[in-house]
């Protein structure tokens, strides 16, 4: 199946339905008091995380969502049916964002875990509502609110503990193939892995990592050259990043100006991803001679002024595999589990909340103004300060 991580999709929210103007109608009760029922509220649209998924193709396909709409009250107090909410179903890993105002609505990390992304709209008010002591035969109603439509941008990031990091031709897809039951396609030309691939790697029955595999960065992808970064984002939710150094390029570049120009590129994505902790690891180092390998690594980590951990590797003959791999499942173990991050989350403000706060106050300061004037009791009495004509 091919591997999709963006898509755009449209989600219209269900409207409520109309408040009706009805009167209690029955044998000898000629003026029965008003008995309009409420509209019914308009269906939400849900996002939710489902770990079966793994791409959003589907939704390439499938852009307009919409809830059901609520039903118009009825008379007899009858309130109308609740549309039906709308639930669509996305990868663990979606972020979804408003298009047209860029704000974040939410991640989805876990399996089943739901987002509100479009608010149904509030139901009318039918004419009982406004029934009162010096007005006993009300004929005002309210409709209902209009639901809310969200132009959406879903993101998938995809959901690892290491991610790999480095030029194309590094060795990357090479290392995951090496450590890993994964296959992405190796080539000797720059650019074969053009989509993300995770592999697992399992240290024993108990213990295992998932890592990610990216496509190759190079000088400029912050400006869009090669395949850009849009890629970048599957690491952000790594524990751990894997800078891979090949020390024999085939083009005779500088290993060590390769290195700095990862660097500045992920600096220029996001600082934030930047300061993840990072290993660098030299790879290739058997197409050379142990002491000018040697020469090559140090060469890279003076001009890096490199104090962090590193690994001299040959992914293509598995050679110093096994070491690298331990150390990342022990430095994972050590790490603390990580939270969703709760501390002052700004709630998604929905078009219609504040509309429903203030109807509500308002209906209740209606009632309590009224007091012990409002007798529900005069519904049954024939002797109605207003003459109503009823017709057939």
């Amino acid at each position: 199946m091919k591997f999709v991580d963006e898509a755009e999709i449209r989600v219209e929210a269900g409207d409520g339905g109309n408040g009706t103007i009805g009167f209690r109608r029955e044998k000898y009760v000629p003026k029965g008091g008003p008995d309009g029922g409420d509209g019914g509220d308009g269906g939400s649209v849900f996002l939710q995380a489902d770990e079966n998924l793994n791409t959003l193709i589907d939704y390439r396909f499938e852009r307009f969502h919409r809830a059901e709409r609520g039903q118009n009250g009825q008379g007899g107090n009858c309130i109308g049916k609740k549309g039906k909410d709308l639930t669509v179903m996305v990868p663990v890993g979606t972020r979804a964002t408003d298009s047209d105002t860029g704000e974040v609505l939410g991640d989805l990390t876990r399996h089943g875990q739901k987002l509100k992304v479009a608010q149904g709209g509030f139901h009318g008010l039918g004419n009982a509502r406004f029934k009162s002591s010096t007005n006993r035969a009300p004929r005002q109603k309210t409709n209902g609110t209009p639901g809310e439509i969200r132009n959406l941008k879903l993101e998938l990031m995809l959901l690892a503990d290491v991610g790999l990091l480095g030029m194309p031709n590094a060795g990357k897809s090479t290392f995951i193939r090496s450590v890993s039951a994964a296959k992405p396609k190796v080539a000797d030309y720059p650019f074969t892995t053009l989509v993300p691939n995770l592999g697992v790697v399992r240290q024993d029955s108990q213990r295992s990592f998932v890592i990610a595999d990216i496509p190759g960065l190079i000088e400029g992808a912050a400006d869009g050259a090669g395949l850009g970064i849009r890629f970048l984002k599957h690491l952000e939710r790594c524990r751990i990043l894997l800078h891979i150094v090949d020390i024999f390029p085939v083009d005779e570049t500088d290993p060590a100006e390769n290195a700095k120009a990862i660097i500045e590129e992920l600096q220029k994505y996001s600082p934030k991803l930047a300061e993840k902790p990072r290993w660098l690891v030299f790879n290739k180092v058997d197409l050379l001679l142990e002491e000018e390998a040697e020469e090559r690594c140090q060469h890279v980590i003076d001009a890096l002024e490199w104090k962090g951990p590193v690994y001299q590797i040959s992914a293509f003959q598995k050679i110093n595999l096994d070491p690298l791999c331990n150390d990342v499942m022990n430095f994972i173990e050590t790490l603390p589990v990580e939270m969703e991050v709760e501390e002052e989350k700004k709630e998604v403000e929905f078009k219609w909340d504040t509309y429903h706060k203030n109807t509500l106050e308002a209906h209740d300061e209606f009632e309590d103004g009224l007091g012990d004037d409002l007798d529900d009791d005069d519904w049954d009495e024939d002797d109605y300060d207003v003459e109503v004509e009823y017709r057939r």
